[in-house]
């Protein structure tokens, strides 16, 4: 399993359904299993991936596979930092929606983390190239319209935003949660997939291993193509121990994808209506993420905006993250920072679900965050006793065809004619863009609420402190793994010192004492020869014992014989 591509895979996976046609069509092509939930209590059709862990089958959410990326970042930091690490600012592409995102801070709860805040990735890398800007000398006085195009390796979003002294205002966002370098890499795997069937007359079929390796092999070719017009990519024994050997252009990439190249374009065009701006308002164009190194992709982005030069100034990898740690900077007001203003917005329209299925528009997406918005809604028949309240977000006419975020009654309404109760409906999203959704029946004390915390989909309380006590248990298998790992490492050093050592005294030990060296030292390389993948340190440590036993004993008859030659 290649593990930059399973990051990107569960990044796709978090706050999605089994079911979801996105889900089942990249299934085809990943090279492990995902499987629906078998013990879903929300009965939510969750995806769970199947992993081999000592020799045993085990199912991880994509929010735990989520919480083992973040508790690795963690760990780094807190050995970079010399201090625990207990706060984090996490992002997400801007148009995750209310489930992904709450999917999300999950993760970060397993992994033991306090999320301040969830901020969209675009808008990361605007506080990144913002900072960049004033350290390098530019003091934005004057606002500039900044264009982010963040096309990483799963997900792909365009923010305008704003940048002036001191202030981020976000405009507009806009994006698509499935297109990526994965996509690019798919559409490659398909062709070479093809042309080994069409050489060979073998149906390579899914097998997961052989799919795995090609996909390794042509997202290294992908990043080679950025840099030289033709690469070639060679497998050994990639399925039923045939060798497969294929040079793949820059030219025939750029074909398979450029439909999804293209694709690219419509989010921008889409931002920029949304922000009520021309191309010749964006000042700059900052691009964000690996896949922003396709050639063709700067080539489409350039002639987009006549000719504009493409700003390259910041690590389009490093961005995000630097953009984060800024802004969990501005929140805890540290060091020249903390008078540092950053406005959001939401992706989303988010609206409640009427009785003739359509959906009303409460908070309208781009609308800036944090914000409370308010509707009012009346009863849809005579003597209607009880009001439902769907809660939806996305862009659809029809509630139903927008993502479905969970659902509150009021009951004891009063009953009376058609629109006689009417009722205020509250919508209040927070800084980190996630929902409450309140009603009340106007003129009376009968009120209710959801915090979408609960819907289908989302990680209940007790499985969040299951996922963690897993988390904790990994942990500890993973600690006794590198001790294991390290006393193996010693012993084999320590083997090939003592073989050394016997070199060099050869000629001052008996055949005897000779005899018994070597024997203790092949039947250690023997034992380690059967016992390589002993997951026990104690194991390794009982045999170095052993042999330094050994070792000591002849050593000690040396020198009672020395002793005894100069006596």
């Amino acid at each position: 399993m290649n593990p930059t591509n399973t990051i990107f895979d569960a990044k796709r996976l978090i706050g999605r359904k089994f079911d979801d046609p996105i889900v089942q069509d990249d299934m085809k092509y990943w090279p492990f299993k995902v499987i629906s939930e078998p013990n879903d209590t929300n009965n939510g059709n969750n995806p769970v991936i199947l992993v081999t862990y000592k020799d045993e089958e085990k199912q991880f959410s994509p929010e735990q596979i989520s919480s083992m990326i973040l508790e690795k970042m963690k760990k780094i930091a807190e050995t970079y930092l010399g201090k625990e690490v207990e706060d984090a600012v996490v992002t997400v592409p801007a148009y995750f929606n209310d489930a992904q995102r709450q999917a999300t801070k999950d993760a970060g709860v397993i992994a033991g983390l306090n999320v301040l805040r969830i901020i969209n990735e675009p808008t990361a890398a605007a506080i990144a190239y913002g900072l960049d800007k004033e350290l390098t000398g530019y003091k934005n006085k004057v606002a500039k319209n900044i264009l982010v195009f963040d096309l990483g390796g799963g997900t792909f979003d365009v923010s305008l935003v704003s940048v002036r002294k001191d202030a981020f205002e976000v405009k507009a966002v806009s994006g698509d949660t499935h297109l990526g370098g994965g996509d690019f890499d798919t559409r490659l795997v398909v062709y070479l997939v093809a042309e080994f069937e069409r050489k060979h007359k073998k149906t390579m079929g899914d097998n997961p291993r052989a799919l795995g390796r090609l996909r390794a092999a042509c997202e290294r070719a992908k990043r080679n193509l950025s840099s030289i017009t033709e690469t070639s990519i060679e497998i050994d024994c990639l399925f039923d121990g045939i060798d497969f050997c294929s040079t793949v252009t820059r030219a025939r990439f750029e074909m398979l994808n450029l439909d999804l190249f293209e694709k690219c374009l419509i989010p921008v065009e889409k931002c920029l209506k949304d922000a009520k701006m021309g191309k010749t308002d964006v000042h700059d164009i900052v691009l964000v993420g690996g896949s922003t190194r396709i050639p063709k992709v700067q080539q489409l982005l350039r002639d987009y905006f006549f000719g504009k030069e493409l700003c390259e100034s910041i690590n389009p990898d490093e961005a995000v993250a630097y953009g984060a740690a800024s802004h969990a900077a501005i929140i805890v007001g540290a060091g020249d920072l903390k008078d540092t203003v950053l406005v959001d917005v939401t992706p989303l329209s988010l609206g409640i679900e009427l009785y003739d299925k359509s959906m009303t528009v409460i908070i309208p997406r781009n609308t800036t965050i944090p914000t409370k918005m308010f509707g009012k809604l009346e009863t849809a028949y005579d003597n209607q006793t009880a009001m439902s309240f769907p809660v939806y977000e996305g862009e659809r006419h029809i509630a139903k065809d927008n993502n479905f975020l969970g659902v509150f009654n009021l009951y004891n309404i009063p009953p009376g004619p058609e629109r006689a109760s009417k009722f205020k409906v509250c919508f209040e999203i927070d800084a980190n863009g996630l929902l409450t959704v309140s009603a009340n029946l106007i003129g009376a004390n009968n009120k209710d609420q959801i915090t979408i915390t609960e819907h289908s989909g989302r990680l209940t309380k007790d499985e969040i402190d299951r996922m963690v006590k897993e988390g904790e248990m990994y942990k500890a298998h993973d600690d006794e793994f590198k001790r294991a790992v390290k006393a193996k490492t010693d012993l084999e050093n320590y083997i090939e010192e003592v073989r050394l050592m016997a070199r060099r005294y050869r000629d001052r030990l008996n055949k005897e004492e000779n005899r018994s060296l070597e024997n203790a030292i092949e039947l250690t390389i023997e034992w380690l020869d059967w016992n390589h993948l002993c997951g026990d340190a104690s194991m390794f440590e009982q045999k170095m014992d052993e042999l330094k036993s050994a070792f000591d004993d002849v050593l000690r008859k040396m020198r009672v014989t020395s002793l005894n030659e100069v006596d």
